[in-house]
């Protein structure tokens, strides 16, 4: 497959995978009542946080691999296995505790324990897809499970609980689950598979998984936090403004995850660093353009979006779009990183997230809402300025002297 080729499926793929979300959730929505929506949202977000760390801990290590032999193959048997078997025991145990928990939430609990082998069977079989440079077969995947999931969600009646709603958008996976299966099957037959490394100390999911709670649990928590103590508004600013940026989303999350296969075809190493630069530099200007053309939405469009929330969020789409171009550089830089050398990525989500934090406190502090929202920019600015500096350094003294650097600096004690 061409190089073009497989950078329009992957990106389409990511954005069936978005599409699918939504959709779901708009769904539910228009099947329960307030309350009942509310429980399946609160579900829904256990599922999206589990479906993260299973992404660091077996999908973006998987992606990291280069070729098409024998290794890879068998790594990518291995991760989808371990992701199947780690889901259902985890979920075995969910479920088992939620039996004996009363009430709707812990039900639809039970029943995300009871179909989270399937869900997370499936997203794992797309990160082997990437892996093995066959980005048709995930996006086939998931247009499969998106037909499923809305043909499925569209035959049920109003006012269903939300554990069968999740029951149905579970198991409404499996289609796309089993083809995905017998198609991997066929691209990795004969290839080793080997669990065991997966749970040796060392093993980068292990470094990703942390990245993945540092980064998004200190953000999170932060705003929240901001609301909770100081203005309320400023978490419904800050998050209708950021709704917004939801495009760019699936952009970042694209080059994230399905970028190594597609970069590591070039075999020059300047030439591929070159290559994540130039992709930084467009995703920046994208999200500078994106920014530009919601501020100039009239009041009326943007009231359909985002209701009363509209004005307080237009007003941050200067800062909230400064901060989405600096995050598409921030965002490239540690693709670079990984590539190089993946083992140096981990200080730099650690010590910038917490310094994130305190340009959203220090903004807060000093401009209100607007301000909380150019800190934030101030924050990933910084974070992608260091990512940069970083793989300046390591493709100036190489990988190895920066390897050892990492070593003695590592926030989580030395060499995992």
């Amino acid at each position: 497959m061409r190089a073009r080729t497989a950078v329009l499926c992957s990106v389409a793929d990511q954005g069936v995978a978005a599409l699918t979300n939504i959709l779901v959730l708009v769904a539910a929505a228009r099947l329960s009542t307030v309350s009942d929506f509310a429980r399946f949202s609160a579900v829904y977000l256990v599922f999206t946080v589990l479906l993260g760390v299973s992404g660091a801990y077996t999908g973006q290590p998987l992606v990291l691999k280069r070729g098409a032999g024998e290794e890879t193959r068998g790594a990518c048997r291995s991760a989808v296995a371990f992701t199947v078997l780690t889901a259902a025991t985890l979920g075995a145990l969910l479920a088992a505790v939620c039996v004996l928990v009363p009430g709707d939430t812990a039900r639809a609990l039970m029943m995300l324990g009871l179909v989270l082998p399937v869900v997370l069977g499936q997203d794992a079989v797309r990160y082997a897809f990437a892996t093995l440079q066959k980005p048709h077969l995930a996006l086939t995947s998931d247009l499969l499970r998106l037909i499923c999931v809305l043909g499925a969600l569209s035959v049920q009646a109003y006012g269903a609980s939300p554990a069968r709603l999740i029951a149905v958008w579970g198991l409404s996976a499996l289609p796309a689950l089993l083809v995905s299966a017998a198609l991997l099957h066929r691209a990795t037959s004969g290839a080793p598979l080997r669990l065991r490394p997966m749970l040796r100390r060392g093993h980068l999911g292990q470094r990703f998984t942390v990245e993945f709670g540092v980064g998004n649990a200190t953000s999170q928590l932060s705003v929240l936090g901001l609301g909770a103590v100081g203005n309320p508004l400023l978490v419904g600013a800050l998050r209708g403004a950021t709704t917004l940026f939801g495009p760019l989303n699936v952009l970042y999350t694209s080059a994230t995850s399905f970028g190594p296969p597609l970069l590591g075809r070039i075999t020059d190493e300047r030439r591929r660093v070159r290559a994540t630069a130039l992709l930084a530099a467009v995703l920046a200007a994208t999200a500078a353009l994106w920014a530009t053309v919601l501020a100039l939405l009239p009041d009326t469009a943007g009231r359909q979006l985002l209701g009363d929330t509209w004005p307080t969020a237009a007003a941050l789409l200067p800062a909230t779009g400064s901060q989405y171009a600096a995050m598409a550089v921030g965002t490239c830089g540690l693709l670079a990183l990984r590539m190089l050398d993946p083992r140096t990525t981990l200080a730099i989500q650690v010590v910038f997230s917490l310094t994130a934090v305190a340009f959203l406190a220090g903004g807060y502090v000093v401009g209100g809402v607007p301000g909380a929202a150019w800190g934030l920019f101030l924050g990933s600015l910084c974070k992608a300025v260091a990512t940069w500096i970083r793989v300046a350094r390591l493709r100036r003294r190489g990988p190895a002297q920066e390897e050892s650097e990492a070593v003695t600096q590592d926030p989580v004690g030395g060499r995992a």
